[in-house]
């Protein structure tokens, strides 16, 4: 596996190394050892499964607020999303700073999310799958999130979202604060 880091601090693009034959391919997408030898968190008590059926779908910009906030392991399993995460940690050197990946199942890639970061992504194709590492449970009354298009942080998306929840339109703007998502 590959770490590539990006504009956020302790947010990484991880690439598989795959092997292919003529039965196909295979590739170790996880290993706790790699990881904490990274210095990145090793062990994800919670999965998620985000489906997605149309090409424009846009969910985000979420987190998990302190005490216990989410680091995630991202990867689509089918199809092929533009993933985001955004640093919303007021210490850190990349404060309000973005990264994207475009992640692809065929290429087998993920996005590890540090915490204290809010993740989003828009789909760019139909049918698309991600799969989700956890560092923590689901805690509701700690969700938060921010909008997906505020000015303060100018993410650069590849196109205007068709489909987009009503709680997640209704985010607030940084500035204003954060609200439950």
């Amino acid at each position: 596996m590959k770490f590539l880091p990006t504009a956020v601090s302790g947010a990484f693009v991880v690439e598989v190394d795959a092997r292919s034959d003529d039965r196909g391919m295979f590739a170790r997408t996880f290993d706790a050892q790699t990881f904490a030898a990274q210095g990145l968190v090793p062990v994800y008590p919670q999965c998620n499964v985000s489906q997605n059926h149309r090409r424009g779908t846009l969910r985000g910009m979420h987190y998990q607020a302190e005490p216990r906030p989410e680091i995630k392991l991202v990867r689509a399993t089918r199809g092929r999303v533009f993933d985001v995460a955004l640093d919303l940690r007021p210490d850190s050197p990349s404060h309000l700073k973005w990264a994207s990946v475009e992640l692809d199942a065929t290429s087998h890639n993920a996005f590890y999310i540090p915490a204290g970061c809010a993740h989003g992504f828009l789909t760019l194709e139909d049918d698309c799958e991600l799969f989700y590492q956890m560092s923590e449970t689901y805690v509701p009354e700690l969700a938060r999130g921010v909008r997906w298009d505020d000015p303060a942080f100018s993410i650069a998306w590849p196109f205007t979202p068709s489909i987009i929840s009503e709680r997640d339109a209704a985010l607030d703007s940084y500035g204003q604060g954060t609200r439950e998502r």
